[in-house]
């Protein structure tokens, strides 16, 4: 069956950095965009960033351009989210996101696939 494992969430302070990773099993690996977003307390799940089968330009949200990358290493069949500026906004639970197909949506009712989420704090 198909698995996504985030990891790499943590409490952090204001202007520090973190890297989630998000591993995957059980699809093809390759033929998968890929996503990663957030839901912070009381609020709807949010697109972070995402990055298409292929590769190619990356997708922000305004919120995190400049100071979030994604990327995909279709060899170890897993994206990374590299965050850095983070800011007592950017708490929520980060989930990975997995979309058979060859665009790159916002919408989380257009993926097909979700991991567990990893939980991200930042403290001011």
């Amino acid at each position: 069956q198909v698995q996504l494992v985030e990891s790499g969430g943590g409490l952090v302070q204001t202007g520090d950095s973190l890297r989630l990773s998000c591993a995957a099993s059980g699809l093809t690996f390759t033929i998968y965009s890929m996503g990663w977003f957030r839901q912070a307390p009381g609020k709807e799940r949010r697109f972070v960033a995402g990055v298409m089968w292929f590769g190619g330009i990356p997708k922000y949200d305004d919120s995190v351009r400049g100071r979030f990358t994604i990327s995909r290493d279709n060899a170890k069949n897993t994206i990374y989210l590299q965050m850095n500026s983070l800011q007592p906004e950017d708490t929520a639970v980060y989930y990975c996101a997995a979309r058979n197909g060859g665009s790159m949506p916002t919408s989380p009712a257009e993926y097909h696939y979700w991991g567990q989420g990893t939980q991200v704090t930042v403290s001011s």
